[in-house]
This record gives C-alpha cells, sequence and structure tokens, in this order.
C-alpha cells in the first residue's frame, strides 16, 4: 500500500456494510476504500492547486502573436480556460472514475504560442490542437495507446511515478519563488540570491510546515487546511506590507474589489482546422503537429501511470483500470482545448494533491470540475490564493509520491538505470515526456546490449524510434528547412 493511501485513510475507513447509495455505486466508493467527504475534499484540494491555470494560461497565450500579428483577448482566454477545464475535468470523472483534473497543459500551450502561431493564424493554431486530439483519440480507441502503456515495464511505471514527485516538487518550489533560476551558476538556489528574504517566502514556509505537522498526524484535510491558512495569512501581508506587483509571482492576494464577472464566451469555436498546412507549409505544420502529440501523448500517460500508482489503482500486472476510457477522455479534452482556444488539455499532475487528500475515484472531479465552473464567474475570487501557499501541496505530496522508490530493485542494472535516467531527466529537463524517453530508450538498449532484445516488447520498439526523432527534432528540422 502507498503511503497516500495509508495517509488518505485519516479520515476513517469507509462502512463495509450496509446499503450502497447511488453515488457509491456508480463510483465504486467503498470498493475504492473512499468516502464522499473524502473524495470532495480531494478534488477541492486539486482544485486549489491547480487554480493557478486560469491565469496563468491566458498569460501565455495572450502574449503571443500569430503570423498576422494578432493577439488574443485575455478575459476571453481566461473563460475559456476555466470552461474547458471544468467541462474536460468532469468527463473524465465521469467516464474515467479517476481522479485524475484536466486542464491546458502547460508546455503544450507553449508550443502552441510561440511554435505554431507565428507561422499561422492563431484559429489555425488551434485547428491544429484539435487535430492532436483526434489522433490521440484514434490512438486510444484502436488499442494501440493502451497496448504501449501496458507495454512498459512495472519498474519503469515506479520510476515514472518517483520522477513525477521529484518533478512537481521542484514546480511547486519554482512556482513559489522557493527556489529560483538563473542563467549563471548555480542554475537553481534558494530564494533570492541564495537566501530567503521575502514575506511570500514567509507564507510558503508556514504553509508547508503547518501541511506537514497536519499531514503527519493524520489530521482530514490537512493540504486543504494548509491552503486556505496561508491564502489568509498572504491577504493580511499584503494589505500591510503592499508588496509590489510580481512580487508574489502571477497571482497577488489582493481582497477583489467585486467578486463576480461576466464571462466571455468569444473565442469558443474559432478554428481553420487545416488552415496552418497552407499558411505555414506541409513540412512545418506537420513538425508542429509531431511536437503536439507526442508531447500530449507522454506527459498524459506519465500523469496517469504515476498518479494511479500512488493513488493505489494499478493492479497486481502493472495495469490502470479503464484505462481504455481515460486514454480517450484524454484525446477529446486535448480536442476541446483547441476548440476553445485555450490550448491542449491535458491531465495535471496537481491532481497529486487531491490523492494525497484521499481522492481515489472520478467523484473528486465532479468537485473540481464544479469550482471551475463557478470560477467562470467568481475569477477574481479564484485569484486570490498564491502560489506560496498552494505549490507546498505540491512538495509535500511529491515526498509521499518519492517513497515508491523503495519498490525499484537497484541491484538490477538493467532496472536501476533506465529507473535513475527517468527519475531525474523530469525535474532536469522539467519534462515528463523526456523523462519518460529517457527511461523508454535506455531500457532498450541496455536489453540489447545484453543480448535480451526480445524480451522489450514489440510495442515499444516503435516508441524507441519516435523518441529518438524528437530528440533529433532540431537538426531533422535543419535538413526540412522548417524554421
Amino acid at each position: 500500500m502507498s503511503h497516500a493511501t495509508t495517509a488518505g485513510e485519516a479520515g476513517g475507513p469507509p462502512p463495509a456494510d450496509g446499503p450502497r447509495g447511488p453515488l457509491d455505486r456508480f463510483f465504486d466508493l467503498t470498493g475504492r476504500g473512499t468516502t464522499v467527504t473524502r473524495e470532495l475534499r480531494g478534488g477541492v484540494t486539486t482544485f486549489f492547486a491547480m487554480a493557478y491555470i486560469i491565469l496563468l494560461n491566458p498569460i501565455i497565450l495572450g502574449g503571443a502573436k500569430d503570423v498576422t500579428g494578432a493577439t488574443l483577448s485575455i478575459p476571453q482566454l481566461t473563460t475559456m480556460t476555466a470552461l474547458s477545464a471544468a467541462v474536460a475535468t468532469v468527463l473524465m470523472g465521469l467516464v474515467g472514475n479517476t481522479p485524475l483534473a484536466v486542464a491546458a497543459g502547460l508546455g503544450i500551450n507553449a508550443v502552441v504560442a510561440f511554435q505554431a502561431a507565428p507561422v499561422m493564424t492563431w484559429p489555425q493554431a488551434m485547428g491544429l490542437v484539435v487535430i492532436e486530439g483526434v489522433v490521440i483519440v484514434l490512438l486510444a480507441v484502436s488499442g494501440v495507446r493502451e497496448r504501449i502503456m501496458n507495454a512498459i515495464p512495472l519498474a519503469l511505471k515506479h520510476a515514472i511515478a518517483v520522477g513525477i514527485g521529484c518533478f512537481i516538487a521542484l514546480v511547486g518550489l519554482v512556482d513559489a519563488g522557493f527556489v529560483t533560476s538563473s542563467a549563471q551558476s548555480p542554475p537553481l538556489s534558494l530564494g533570492t540570491g541564495g537566501h530567503l528574504r521575502t514575506w511570500p517566502a514567509v507564507v510558503f514556509a508556514f504553509s508547508l510546515t503547518l501541511m506537514i505537522v497536519l499531514y503527519v498526524r493524520k489530521v482530514p484535510g490537512a493540504i486543504l487546511v494548509g491552503i486556505v491558512a496561508a491564502t489568509v495569512l498572504a491577504v493580511v501581508i499584503q494589505e500591510n506590507a503592499a508588496i509590489p506587483k510580481g512580487g508574489w509571482g502571477v497571482v497577488t492576494p489582493d481582497m477583489p474589489g467585486t467578486l463576480v464577472a461576466t464571462p466571455d464566451f468569444g473565442l469558443l469555436g474559432q478554428v481553420d482546422l487545416f488552415g496552418g498546412f497552407a499558411r505555414a507549409g506541409f513540412a512545418t505544420a506537420l513538425v508542429v503537429l509531431f511536437t503536439l502529440v507526442l508531447s500530449g501523448f507522454f506527459d498524459a500517460m506519465g500523469t496517469i501511470l504515476g498518479i494511479s500508482d500512488e493513488a493505489g489503482l494499478i493492479d497486481e500486472r502493472g495495469q490502470v483500470p479503464r484505462l481504455g476510457r481515460v486514454l480517450t477522455v484524454d484525446g477529446v479534452s486535448a480536442s476541446l482545448g483547441g476548440i476553445t482556444s485555450s490550448s491542449a488539455n491535458t491531465v495535471f499532475v496537481e491532481s497529486a494533491a487531491g490523492v494525497g487528500e484521499g481522492a481515489r475515484t472520478g467523484l473528486a472531479n465532479i468537485a473540481t470540475g464544479a469550482l471551475f465552473t463557478v470560477a467562470l464567474f467568481l475569477t477574481p475570487l479564484a485569484a486570490v490564493v498564491p502560489a506560496q501557499a498552494a505549490a507546498p501541496a505540491l512538495v509535500l505530496v511529491g515526498a509521499l509520491m518519492m517513497t515508491q522508490v523503495a519498490k525499484l530493485d537497484w541491484n538490477d542494472l538493467g532496472i536501476a538505470i533506465p529507473a535513475f535516467l527517468t527519475i531525474i531527466f523530469m525535474p532536469f529537463t522539467f519534462s515528463i515526456t523526456i523523462g519518460i524517453g529517457m527511461g523508454v530508450v535506455s531500457h532498450a538498449l541496455i536489453q540489447a546490449a545484453r543480448g535480451r532484445w526480445r524480451q522489450v516488447s514489440v510495442w515499444l520498439w516503435p516508441v524507441v524510434v519516435l523518441f529518438l526523432l524528437f530528440f533529433a527534432i532540431s537538426p531533422i528540422e535543419d535538413w526540412l528547412g522548417v524554421k
């Protein structure tokens, strides 16, 4: 049993006997050892851990220009980001019955903003996003994607979970400004210039400390309590210290003048499916599409495997329940992101925060999706929670996911080396996809070097080739003359 599963029982075990209600039967709450209260608490926690995307995604997309010099409206992007996340998250909960929230994927939105948009119009770029989702759906319904996921050795699946734990911990530290990057040596340092000297750092430290104390004492809702308490502290500090704009990062904890905002649905359906191929050229558009598909495919795959493993949902054969449905919804959600012009949706690693609070079923997604729906009208209130209050949840959950490293046989180099590369490349390159690629390629290489290449699943060899192409994408672009 994973650490998070044990901790998730802090709210008390669900009743084993007695009649099962409709929610219990639909989501199999009893079968997964959870309760309605625990699921709703986990869903709320996941929302607060990922609510920043409502603000950050519009900043990334809205700050870029397409080939004509046009920009997207920030208010419209905010509405579309929340709407897309709400629909996709609820769909994943109802169809996939997994606590995996879905929203515009970081990294993927950067590809759309800085690789696609400069060579085509925004509707054409979003058309490629829709096509990406269709490709992923076809791979899912054909069973190819599920076979690839099941072909990954169980040891690598554990390593992916550990790597994601390291990755989300680093995401939390960087988003909160507790760890900062520099172009000089060392590339990362504590706080500002190696020192903690700001009020936001105090809020982060307070939030993380409170979460840890409550969590180890098995207090129900420990992570959620930490986020709320730290947000209150941040608001008080901002009211009295008046920290300049940008001092907190994307979100400044100011109490808004109004709680209600009118959503603007102007970007809905602004899509040109195939125009990008004519505008940018077939080769250029194809490279962009390849990057989108590969990133969306393996980022989601790694997150699904890692969080499912942490939630105790992976069976003894290393397989995820309802995997085909989960993968299909992931592809549909990606296309939905294109239709709403919010960029491709994908499964969010911040779902691990909800799993840390005990979420085990899709019921948690209903709570998360409901809050995204409310955020459509309460965007000013959603903009109060700073990263320093929510990001510590990622650090704590990262620590819990790290415990799965004990499941690896470090005496077998055929396991140890691919696992190690998977784990370190995720945080070091800030990419789940690259971590998976390094693990899969090194696994195949080592088995071939040992003369055991037949032990590598036939479904993994095409993946190895795709990753080699992905790693060599820059010289391939030069060879093709792609911008």
